[in-house]
């Protein structure tokens, strides 16, 4: 881009919330051995500490079991209701010192029941139930978890089970978990729906989820995973909403239940207080009409690719600048989706989001007379240009 066309506008002339001065605190300070805030649909990391440290994740590892489960439902070799034969690998009884379901050799359940009982009562044995039912073993399930997280961008994570008890080279972080459970909320949406249940009974024996923060009413937390063993400590990956907003939250390694569940709240009630989502930009939808040469219209139509969301601190959103750079001539032919030039997001001066600019519609070349005109307004402009260039001169 030598020459460019820029538009700029003021975010602050049209945010719906009141502007008002916010001055923005240091991150909480917590005593688990790593934690993080990722605001689930910018990305954006608001706090953390040892986001990348390697730690065991205990039941943590269950979040990827339903992830591959319900992966399995979206491509159609899965169903809810679709009946599975416990083994006695997957007995209950395998399971003396850890959580379960207590399910036994011969019980036939659901999919649905055996989820309910992964996510809900966090049962190692309905763990090593789904797990067999769609690999056929656990070993093939373990490596179907393992390339879900590589394509997740889950780099220092490593299963060997499907429920995290402890083992040789089990590991995954903080910021691996938040990754993952935005792609459970983001991909399984109906998976994700069980994790706000807050009780489920089988066998007649009724449990309760571990998850505390379903019972806060200070926040709208609708899911979380609890995770805990020796080595691990007290771990939880939770999720809350505020209007628009929704942060996911990752403590691990914390001393006890009630610790987890306490600096899981002050994360989360940081970013809900001092933080803002902003929708900036919408997936085909327009932002600017752009001059065109040599087609069968003069206007380009430009959008981006996909919904484009921004968190700021809510002192800084009402000065939030757009600009468009746009290439210098845009000349039919043009692709709808091609790119055109990029968009701009900056505060105080600084870029925080660069992203394509491209057409939202197919521009096909004009008639011969309209790309003769075109063509002769293009070489004059540009002539124009030179001769100022040449006798304007420039300070």
């Amino acid at each position: 881009m030598n020459r460019k066309q820029i538009l700029r506008l003021l975010f602050g002339l049209f945010l719906s919330k009141a502007s008002y001065a916010v001055v923005l605190p240091d991150p909480p300070e917590l005593s688990a051995k790593g934690y993080i805030l990722m605001d689930f649909n910018s990305g954006y990391v608001l706090a953390g500490n040892n986001v990348d440290l390697k730690l065991a994740p205990a039941s943590l590892t269950k979040l990827m079991t339903a992830y591959v489960v319900g992966q399995e439902m979206n491509s159609g070799r899965l169903l809810w209701n679709s009946r599975v034969d416990v083994s006695q690998k997957a007995w209950s009884a395998n399971f003396p010192d850890s959580s379960k379901m207590f399910i036994k050799p011969g019980d036939k359940v659901t999919v649905r029941e055996l989820m309910l009982g992964l996510i809900v009562q966090s049962g190692n044995d309905a763990a090593v139930a789904l797990a067999e039912h769609v690999a056929g073993d656990e070993v093939a399930f373990v490596s179907l978890m393992n390339g879900w997280a590589q394509s997740l961008g889950m780099e220092n994570t490593q299963f060997i089970n499907a429920h995290g008890l402890d083992g040789e080279d089990i590991a995954t972080t903080p910021k691996d978990m938040a990754l993952l459970m935005r792609a459970i909320i983001q991909d399984v949406p109906e998976v994700y729906e069980l994790y706000k249940e807050r009780s489920f009974t089988w066998s007649d024996i009724e449990q309760y989820n571990r998850n505390k923060l379903l019972w806060d009413r200070s926040l709208d937390v609708d899911g979380g995973k609890t995770g805990y063993t020796e080595n691990a400590g007290y771990s939880l990956v939770a999720s809350a909403l505020e209007g628009k907003m929704r942060f996911i939250s990752v403590v691990m390694g914390t001393s006890s239940p009630q610790k987890r569940a306490d600096e899981s709240k002050q994360l989360l009630s940081y970013g809900f207080r001092f933080f803002d989502t902003l929708l900036v930009a919408e997936k085909s939808k327009e932002i600017y009409q752009a001059r065109i040469w040599k087609g069968e219209s003069d206007n380009l139509s430009v959008t981006v690719d996909n919904n484009i969301y921004l968190t700021l601190p809510r002192s800084k959103s009402s000065k939030l600048i757009q600009e468009i750079e746009l290439n210098e001539k845009i000349i039919a032919p043009v692709a709808k989706g091609e790119v055109v030039g990029r968009v701009i997001w900056s505060l105080d001066g600084e870029p925080v989001k660069v992203v394509d600019a491209v057409s939202a519609n197919e521009i096909g070349e004009g008639s011969v007379f309209k790309r003769f005109k075109d063509s002769l307004i293009v070489w004059m402009s540009s002539l124009l240009n030179d001769f100022r260039n040449m006798f304007g001169g420039g300070a």
